[in-house]
């Protein structure tokens, strides 16, 4: 079989959910690979997600591994089926960066996000005036490109279609006092996008919070990031954290721990639901 040497994201959850198994039944490589009788190089390779695995394949290492959890069992099956597949956002490739193609694979097939934005509304939440207002901020070379700012739109817009799958996906977002006095786009815009995050917080699977400027906390963020969680909990989440240039994504326990530690850190620092939308319907009023 051909090394794959462009996998897809589900194609790497794969390989990462197979290795830790693997770990946990305290096999060795050299083991699953006699059990698959192959090569440890093909294994190897399955585990990296530079090879892909035969159904039959992956009912053996299961039942090897001992896996009698029928839920996980689909949910890897359904990978490995479904692993090549690159979603609607395949589409997009030209102009999408990679690293933002691979965020969208997640957020696809993620049950829970949590997210913390310091500076903007988080995209999941965001009008299209707002989104196409920040595009022109953020890429100036590409301000006057109708085509590019339009198709960042749509794109943005196709990527709420989470909230509309047979089980919705759950944000829980919190935001920066200071987002929501950003004029981005100018007074109008905000006021549209304001009033859009308060109908958005009246839905059961969003959740929005304010962290108020006074918070001493504030000085612990580094910048906006988000933790994808998925539907089995064998399946360890993934914490993306923006940058200027690019995003990185931590997949480690240890590393997600530290973001999920200050998740719940900025959770109990941050105002209620209901004092949230207070401070969200004070900042529309201040538009003028």
């Amino acid at each position: 079989m051909p090394v794959n040497r462009n996998p897809t994201v589900r194609q790497r959850r794969l390989g990462r959910m197979l290795k830790d198994l693997r770990n946990q039944a305290g096999k060795t490589l050299a083991q699953a690979a006699d059990e698959l009788q192959c090569a440890e190089s093909k294994m190897s390779r399955i585990e990296a997600a530079q090879s892909g695995i035969r159904a039959l394949d992956l009912r053996v290492l299961l039942d090897f591994y001992g896996v009698n959890d029928q839920a996980l069992r689909a949910r890897l099956q359904e990978l490995a089926r479904h692993g090549r597949e690159r979603g609607w956002w395949s589409q997009y490739e030209d102009t999408l960066k990679s690293a933002y193609a691979d965020y969208i694979a997640l957020e696809w097939d993620a049950a829970d996000l949590y997210v913390v934005e310091s500076g903007l509304i988080p995209g999941l939440l965001q009008t299209p005036a707002y989104t196409e207002a920040v595009i022109r901020e953020q890429r100036p070379d590409k301000a006057d490109d109708f085509d590019y700012v339009q198709e960042q739109v749509k794109v943005r817009g196709q990527r709420r279609q989470v909230f509309a799958r047979p089980a919705p996906l759950r944000l829980w977002a919190i935001l920066t006092e200071a987002s929501l006095r950003h004029r981005v786009g100018g007074p109008e815009v905000m006021r549209e996008q304001l009033g859009h995050l308060t109908s958005q917080a009246a839905q059961t699977n969003i959740q929005i919070q304010v962290l108020p400027s006074a918070a001493a906390i504030n000085s612990a963020l580094h910048g906006p990031f988000g933790i994808l969680s998925f539907p089995e909990p064998a399946e360890t989440d993934v914490v993306y954290a923006d940058g200027l240039i690019d995003t990185v994504y931590y997949e480690e326990p240890a590393q997600v721990e530290i973001f999920t530690t200050l998740f719940r850190r900025l959770n109990s620092e941050a105002l209620p639901a209901d004092e949230s939308l207070a401070r969200i319907h004070a900042a529309a009023q201040e538009m003028d």
